[in-house]
């Protein structure tokens, strides 16, 4: 197998990205034939910024989930591993061959089909890091149903607004989940609390995961078992339209309403196919392991989608990396010989905290490349994971891409492009980013910073907000017209490298996350006692980013514990425990312009500590509130 498409020098890069670049169909065209289509397209794009209209391999037919199974069995390699999971106690796991997988995936779509699920029709996966959940994804994109996974420590409030906004008629989900040393998460009476009010459900499929009594209605829920149980274990796939959707995945909007993030199927595929073998240097018989959840658009695009695409054998982690101890990612790597590890810094940094002891006593020698995605890598981590993970001798793809982009869009090309710690480095192959000006123009040359935005369309590229075309143009095309723009700053050093700096709208990146300040400050506004809330983040040891909350409180309130936990209790039910602010502080007023703006600029420096360097407070409507909150805090 050609190494990296032929890509093997620095020079062979700058070539090939240059034809990607120039003529852009062409490349593209070469590279969709990876994958079988029914039919072929007969024009390769058409895209339009200013409108929000982007569409890849028009008039072609493919199916997502015959990619992914069976033409790897049709082809000869049914006996190989497709899934590896493991659970989340060590002597828990199991392993799909790519015939295993292939027939649990068509009896689970023939139940879909037995509950009236069609093409078209929405069906939401609400569940842990199990088995079932990759199923139920290739079992809706065979017959052409839109998958839409809700992460599942989502609350069933966020589990309610997701459902709803795309109007979804079966929701799967399991009894209880475990997690760690979480041994019972309720999973289904969370389901069961958001479907009180999800009139569009119709059905729900209940997985056996831990055995825990559950309750179960007569008329609308059903267990997993049951329903494939009398269903024929063969399923002819679907022929989806290159631009029929494949999923719609919920994040965070700064509205504080979640956007339902629409892929559709060619061009998604054949971007997360391409970018997975090209990036993780991929090999037949590697062992390959993101260890994302599938509730991310990370789980989607580089745990089902890109490896199975690729023949890969893929690994799935139910549990957490300190579960029961610090060395359980190792642990996982010495005893499936894993090649290829991807992973966030948010994690490493936790486990670079515990000390060398826990990597050790590992054998890590199978790893040949290591990965890292969420949030830019500081050069610490960068330098441990290299040096102690690696044993010098892997190299770092630190990898830039979002929900909305399907796939990776700057990243190092593995044992071919020189790495800076911290640097996600150069562009992927017909990726074209450009730094802006708050004015939008260009800013040309190497050693500058700006807005990072993309030129031209890649088929990976969403395409719309679900049910409402309106709000994807004005997030992503209106500030820039002709530009899709990222939300991110980033940097452009003297060697052209890019350096991502972070979000510069109200969206926090907590742990790899993206986190609405507007979700978070309406779920704080509904706890008793609470006047008003600004949420800003502030660097974090551990998680790159944390949230801090300003609380104002009632007037003749003071705060308290039992305050402070209903603050805490009210994110968690509204959206989960994940968006928990890690500071709170109540302070007296919040700093705001005459028009009534908040200014987040001068919290994030409060939130720092960093109380000299506020700026020019001239413009609040009372400068003195500064101080008065300084103070609060002291």
């Amino acid at each position: 197998m050609k190494i990296n498409d032929n890509i093997d020098s620095l020079e062979k890069y700058k070539i090939s990205y240059k034809k990607s670049i120039q003529s852009s169909e062409n490349f593209w065209d070469e590279k969709a034939e990876r994958l079988n289509w029914y039919k072929k397209w007969n024009k390769t794009k058409s895209s339009d910024f200013v409108k929000g209209e982007i569409e890849w391999f028009i008039g072609g037919e493919i199916n997502a989930s015959y990619n992914c199974l069976d033409r790897h069995i049709e082809n000869g390699f049914g006996n190989e591993i497709a899934i590896i999971w493991e659970g989340n106690d060590p002597d828990h796991s199991r392993s799909f061959t790519y015939n295993e997988l292939l027939k649990k995936v068509s009896e689970f779509a023939n139940a879909l089909k037995d509950l009236n699920v069609k093409k078209g029709d929405r069906v939401c996966l609400y569940m842990q890091m199990i088995p079932e959940l990759a199923i139920a994804v290739l079992a809706c994109a065979r017959i052409g149903a839109v998958h839409s996974v809700v992460f599942g420590a989502f609350s069933s409030d966020s589990l309610r607004d997701r459902i709803n906004d795309s109007k979804c008629k079966v929701l799967v989900t399991q009894d209880t989940g475990v997690r760690g040393e979480k041994q019972n998460i309720f999973m289904k009476k969370n389901a069961d609390n958001a479907v009180k009010e999800t009139p569009s459900i119709n059905h729900v499929i209940v997985v056996r995961r831990t055995g825990e009594p559950v309750h179960m209605d007569n008329k609308k829920d059903i267990w997993w078992h049951e329903a494939i149980s009398n269903v024929s274990s063969k399923c002819k796939p679907e022929k989806m339209s290159s631009e029929d959707p494949l999923f719609i995945l919920y994040t965070s909007g700064s509205t504080g309403k979640p956007k339902g993030v629409m892929h559709t199927t060619g061009g998604y595929l054949v971007y997360a196919s391409y970018t997975h073998e090209i990036v993780f240097d991929y090999k037949p018989g590697d062992i390959y392991w993101c260890t994302a959840d599938l509730g991310w658009i990370t789980g989607h695009s580089y745990i089902v989608y890109g490896p199975l695409s690729n023949r890969a054998t893929t690994l799935m982690f139910e549990g957490v990396p300190n579960y029961p101890d610090y060395g359980r990612f190792w642990e996982i790597v010495d005893k499936h010989k894993v090649n290829q590890f991807y992973t966030a810094p948010t994690a490493l940094r936790a486990l670079m905290k515990e000390g060398n002891k826990w990597v050790n006593n590992k054998d890590l020698r199978s790893l040949r490349l290591l990965g890292t995605v969420g949030e830019p890598i500081k050069e610490p981590e960068w330098n441990w994971y290299s040096r102690i993970i690696g044993k010098n001798n892997c190299p770092i793809v630190d990898t830039w891409w979002q929900t909305e982009t399907g796939g990776i869009l700057i990243t190092p090309i593995p044992n071919v492009t020189p790495t800076k710690p911290g640097s996600a480095t150069f562009p992927f192959f017909g990726i074209e980013p450009v730094l802006l000006t708050d004015e939008g123009e260009e800013i040309l040359g190497n050693n500058v910073s700006g807005l990072l935005a993309i030129k031209n369309s890649w088929p990976g590229q969403m395409r719309t907000i679900y049910g409402d075309h309106k709000r994807f143009i004005d997030v992503y095309f209106s500030k820039f017209p002709g530009y899709y723009f990222t939300g991110d700053g980033a940097k452009r050093d003297r060697d052209g490298y890019y350096w991502i700096t972070g979000r510069v709208d109200d969206i926090l990146c907590v742990s790899g996350h993206n986190i609405g300040t507007a979700e978070v400050e309406g779920a704080i506004g509904k706890a008793n006692g609470v006047a008003e809330a600004a949420v800003v983040g502030y660097t974090h040891d551990v998680k790159g980013h944390a949230i801090c909350a300003f609380v104002t409180l009632m007037t003749g309130l003071e705060p308290d514990d039992m305050i402070y936990n209903q603050i805490l209790d009210s994110v968690t039910k509204e959206i989960g425990p994940h968006a928990k602010p890690d500071k709170i502080h109540f302070t007296p007023s919040l700093p705001k312009t005459r028009s009534g703006k908040i200014m987040r600029r001068i919290l994030r420096k409060i939130s720092e500590g960093d109380f000299e360097n506020l700026g020019d407070i001239t413009t609040l409507a009372d400068p003195g509130i500064v101080k008065d909150i300084i103070s609060s805090l002291r």
